[in-house]
């Protein structure tokens, strides 16, 4: 329960500086009528909407297993990342048709020392909410603080072309706007897609550790002849494994299952995020 209360905590930091960045970009660009700026401040405004939906999802998450959920409800935690993608492909599409818009009704964007400076300070805040959020998800191997600082990176590669174009802009270049503006909306749109895949691996029972990696310690556990149908699944800080194991067929079924219990044990502590662990024995000659 510590951890989910750390995840709501570290969510709650990053949505206030996400939405403090978000409307400061949108008021600016609205303003100034700069396509990109706006776009850019569509996706912080993004950002912190995903901070809700992970704050929702790590609220459904933190309840204890029950007699309907036997294994638990981290799942809702990977559940909330789908909806992050889905931020994220709604705001691509409604900056991509902006840009599109834009080709036939251009409009000169007002820039100065001000956009300057917004951008440059919003790419400070990105980076540091975005390592912060990162090195948090890794260390509570949490979905959603993982998937939502690949969101805020994205968000920190968008400004850097927003900068660019502010600069082509005053240089001129103003189509150029137009084009970042499509360029952010298609960034954006990958991201999503990239949480997506990520989030369905665990949803879909991916594997979740290699087998070689598996079948490496288990055959240093004495006792086991042979090791096959490996499987593993769930997420990284909740994987399930099971597995085939042969064994000399003069073995006790006591020391069978005393060794299932070792095969267990061992994998539990080499590898972090195992959590349970189903052995099959069987007579070595059957393997």
């Amino acid at each position: 329960m510590d951890k989910f209360r750390e995840i709501k905590r570290i969510l709650i930091i990053t949505l206030f500086f996400n939405w403090l960045v978000a409307f400061s970009k949108l008021i600016y660009g609205l303003i100034t009528k700069s396509a990109a700026m706006t776009a850019d401040g569509v996706h912080s405004f993004a950002d912190g909407a995903s901070n809700i939906i992970g704050l929702v999802g790590i609220w459904a998450a933190s309840k204890p297993i029950d007699e309907d959920h036997p294994y638990g409800h981290k799942k809702y935690e990977t559940i909330a990342t789908l909806g992050i993608s889905v931020m994220l492909f709604l705001a691509s599409f409604d900056i991509i048709k902006g840009s599109f818009l834009r080709l036939f009704h251009p409009v000169v964007p007002d820039v100065n020392a001000f956009s300057f400076s917004l951008m440059a300070v919003a790419f400070l805040i990105n980076i540091i909410v975005m390592r912060y959020e990162y090195k948090k998800g890794r260390q509570l191997s949490s979905d959603v603080l993982v998937c939502d600082s690949i969101h805020t990176k994205s968000d920190m590669f968008v400004s850097s072309a927003v900068i660019v174009t502010l600069i082509s802009t005053k240089l001129g270049l103003p189509i150029i706007d137009t084009v970042v503006a499509f360029i952010i909306g298609v960034l954006i749109a990958k991201t999503g897609f990239d949480i997506l895949k990520k989030s369905s691996d665990v949803l879909c029972d991916g594997e979740a550790v290699e087998k070689a990696k598996i079948a490496r310690v288990v055959s240093g556990v004495f006792g086991v002849k042979a090791i096959h149908k490996i499987r593993t699944r769930g997420r990284e800080d909740d994987v399930h494994v099971d597995l085939h194991v042969a064994v000399n067929t003069s073995m006790h079924v006591d020391a069978a299952h005393e060794l299932s219990h070792r095969i267990s044990d061992t994998l539990k502590e080499k590898i972090p995020g195992i959590t349970d662990v189903i052995v099959h024995i069987e007579p070595s000659q059957y393997k």
